[in-house]
């Protein structure tokens, strides 16, 4: 049953947003009485910051962080993943935007847990990114290229890049972005 309502929450806060999704709507759409919401999660805001922990967090994880790992170099792992997201995208037929990033735009300022929560999430997607610059480096790659700065620019572009689709409603823009990452 948790997991039910962590689903549901999950996809309301990523079509509609926190603040748009209420406990009762919630409620009905995962076939939940209140008594039953609550003893899991006491509040809506646990119940988001679980999402955040558990589903947005293991999201970033599977999407960014292991691709990257894997991948034979950063660079190639950060382009991996522009390329899949971009192709699932345009599968999809409509572009509701990152989950993260939807999130700390609506909820960064409203709570320091849920700014806390956030942050977490992306200071770990970057260090896997910046881990992975320094595994080039150690192998003779990527000498001139700054772990930390090139971690933060592969997060910022993406991020933003996920932005402008969602307004365009066109994943294209992630494509656009390769070259220049390519060159940072």
């Amino acid at each position: 049953m948790r997991n039910k309502v962590l689903d549901v929450a999950e996809a309301a806060f990523q079509a509609r947003g926190y603040h748009a999704s209420s406990l009762g709507d919630l409620m009905a759409a995962a076939g939940v009485s209140g008594g039953a919401l609550h003893h899991h999660f006491p509040t809506k805001k646990a119940l988001a910051l679980a999402v955040i922990d558990e589903r947005v967090a293991a999201a970033v994880e599977a999407t960014w962080i292991a691709p990257v790992r894997a991948a034979a170099s950063a660079r190639e792992g950060v382009r991996a993943v522009f390329e899949a997201v971009a192709a699932d995208l345009e599968q999809q037929g409509f572009v509701r935007g990152c989950p993260l990033n939807n999130l700390a735009h609506e909820l960064s300022l409203a709570d320091p847990d849920f700014r806390t929560a956030l942050a977490r999430i992306f200071s770990a997607w970057r260090q896997a990114i910046a881990d992975k610059v320094r595994t080039d480096q150690h192998a003779g790659r990527e000498q001139g290229t700054d772990p930390k700065r090139f971690a933060a620019l592969a997060v910022a572009t993406y991020s933003g890049a996920m932005s402008m689709a969602k307004a365009a409603q066109d994943a294209g823009v992630l494509r656009d972005c390769l070259p220049a990452l390519g060159e940072a």
